[in-house]
């Protein structure tokens, strides 16, 4: 968690795209400009998808400075071909 609250002393806005762990094994793939704050949503059962899915776990995270390239890489690997990436490169 200290990577993620460094995140947000940077002097520019950036966009992370994450990927969580759900307990009951299915991954769930995002993107927000604020990454702590949008996993204590996750945690706190804010969020619809996972909120009968917790708790989750944190797997990885991939920042970005171009928000139109870090939605296009979450809706990537939300794909048939982004979700065997994923599997083999990030989980």
């Amino acid at each position: 968690m200290q990577i993620l609250r460094s995140m947000n002393t940077l002097n520019f806005l950036t966009w992370t795209v994450y990927i969580l762990l759900c307990s009951d094994g299915t991954y769930y793939t995002g993107c927000t400009s604020n990454l702590p704050e949008r996993i204590k949503r996750h945690k706190r059962a804010e969020v619809h998808y996972t909120m009968d899915k917790l708790p989750v776990e944190l797997i990885t995270f991939i920042v970005f400075t171009n928000k139109y390239k870090a939605f296009e890489f979450e809706k990537y690997l939300k794909s048939g071909s982004g979700i065997a990436f994923r599997n083999k490169r990030f989980v």
